[in-house]
């Protein structure tokens, strides 16, 4: 069991690594990245300024770089325009196409990542600088007692089941039965843990950030 958590924090290391390059490269410039959310939503600076509140020359001068918006203007922004923060302080696309690609996973061309409870097939493992993880899993775990302690570690996670059944267990809410078709969403920093309990073993699609 305590080859997941590593396994993840491998994953997520390396995404932080890369994320910390990418920024030193291309500095956050929020008036862009406000204006690039504004045209988005095809809203004219008055629109915008009716939506959240704020002045039509205060917006103005935001996206123009002249003024840097208080706490008060970014909780109005975020409101206003129905983002949420990171959005806002995303790095900004360099240009058309910036997030055009993609990484193609055969059936059964996976990376390999065996543990004592599950076998894993990583996915989408040539694309650098992913937002999340997503990998198939086969559940070989058949009683909570194949675990040593809960499993924990840093993100979200969104389970879903692809064939068989699992029973799904937190720390927080009783343990839940779930078929084919059933999916869960669960914060990773709480206790959890999964279990195959049809007479084959479940697999399930796992997408962690």
């Amino acid at each position: 069991m305590s080859d997941e958590p590593h396994f993840l924090k491998e994953q997520k290391e390396k995404l932080r690594i890369e994320s910390q390059t990418d920024a030193t490269v291309e500095p956050l410039k929020l008036g862009q990245r406000v204006r690039e959310i504004r045209l988005s939503q095809k809203l004219t600076l008055e629109e915008a300024s009716k939506r959240t509140g704020l002045a039509r020359s205060t917006l103005s001068k935001i996206e123009n770089e002249q003024i840097s918006p208080t706490f008060s203007a970014v909780s109005k922004l975020v409101v206003g325009l129905g983002i949420d923060i990171p959005q806002l302080f995303s790095t900004p696309k360099s240009g058309p196409g910036a997030g055009g690609r993609r990484d193609i996973t055969r059936a059964g061309e996976g990376k390999p990542h065996p543990t004592p409870t599950y076998e894993h097939e990583l996915l989408a493992t040539e694309l650098s600088q992913k937002k999340m993880i997503p990998y198939r899993t086969t559940v070989r775990a058949r009683s909570f007692d194949s675990y040593q302690d809960w499993i924990r570690h840093d993100g979200e996670e969104f389970l879903y089941v692809l064939s068989g059944a699992v029973q799904l267990y937190t720390e927080f809410y009783q343990p839940m039965e779930l078929q084919a078709g059933d999916s869960a969403y669960y914060d990773c920093g709480m206790g959890h843990a999964l279990v195959s309990c049809s007479p084959e073993d479940a697999i399930v699609l796992w997408v962690t950030a």
